[in-house]
């Protein structure tokens, strides 16, 4: 069609333009390219594979703590299809005795030892963001040495043993006190803060711990978080230390508990008889109190991992990457 106007010829519509075709860049690289349909159908895949690898696990877990011994005897081992559900395992363990106590002595190095790991880190990261700190260089090299120097199993347990933290929770949080890879993000994260924020803060007469307290942790708060959780679950997570430092029963933790269940085949220690337990008639069978044992041991994880996920990206990968 054309559209006449005074005064002039004849002008031509405008044309209706295609959205151009989505072409490859060569000057990208190929992982920067979007995906193909086959390349999304294949990490459609890849994903759903991985999520079940981990899920199905977790479910046979829950189900066999959750079984009947006829559900378990008729299972041959592992139950997949929850049948008769009895909570008696979890009443067992619960009830007093060995894992109740190991529960309070892991979530007492957890706490404790969270909280000390991120004290030290905090402050060793910032001082040596700091390019002007006092021994700057040396003590950097010496944090960074740690990397490819292991002190080795024997040197740590006379030190450990020396210094008078044999059967003591101190022996399960001091050794692993401050991680070389975390104290690096941080310290990352922090050499990201402005410095003339920092100067304005001097000029004001605030001191090194003012500035660090009320400017740079807030500013930190998601590297705080993740390393934080990092700590946390390293902690819960920790038997190796309980079985080097630690003889006293009473003070183990539930990862040390479980791992003498687990592969010294050792039956589960509860106080008290299981038929003068509420809800239980008979004793529980072994499985389902091993199995219950693992997810007292995975559930915290579970739960505290999605209030810190989202910082993740934030933390770790930003600090990482611009320090």
């Amino acid at each position: 069609m054309t559209a006449q106007l005074s005064g002039a010829g004849p002008v031509p519509a405008r044309p209706t333009l295609d959205p151009p075709p989505r072409r490859r860049n060569s000057r990208r690289p190929a992982w920067e390219e979007p995906p193909s349909p086959l390349g999304t159908v294949a990490k459609g895949a890849v994903l759903t594979l991985l999520v079940a690898a981990v899920l199905v696990p977790m479910w046979a877990v829950l189900v066999t703590s959750l079984a009947s011994r006829s559900t378990i005897d008729e299972a041959g081992g592992m139950v997949m299809v929850p049948r008769e559900l009895d909570p008696s395992a979890y009443i067992t363990i619960f009830s007093g005795g060995q894992i109740t106590q190991a529960v309070w002595i892991s979530t007492l190095v957890t706490v404790l030892g969270t909280t000390v790991s991120l004290v030290l880190t905090v402050l060793a990261a910032y001082g040596l963001s700091r390019p002007g700190s006092v021994g700057h260089r040396g003590l950097l090299f010496f944090f960074l040495l740690t990397f490819l120097i292991f002190p080795g199993l024997v040197p740590s347990y006379l030190v450990v043993t020396g210094l008078g933290l044999k059967d003591s929770i101190w022996s399960l949080i001091l050794p692993s006190a401050i991680s070389v890879f975390n104290l690096v993000v941080i310290r990352a994260f922090f050499m990201n803060v402005p410095g003339e924020l920092l100067d304005s803060a001097r000029i004001d007469g605030a001191g090194e711990f003012r500035i660090l307290w009320r400017i740079v942790l807030p500013l930190s708060r998601a590297v705080i978080a993740v390393v934080g959780l990092f700590y946390a679950v390293g902690y819960w997570n920790a038997y190796f230390n309980a079985v080097l430092y630690i003889d006293d029963n009473d003070k183990f933790p539930i990862q040390r508990v479980l791992q003498s269940y687990i592969l010294a085949g050792q039956s589960p220690n509860v106080s008290g008889a299981a038929v003068s337990l509420p809800g239980i008639s008979a004793y529980p069978p072994t499985l389902a109190v091993k199995m219950a044992v693992v997810m007292v041991t995975v559930v915290p994880a579970v739960i505290v991992y999605p209030f810190v996920q989202r910082h993740f990206t934030k933390g770790v990968i930003t600090g990482a990457v611009k320090g």
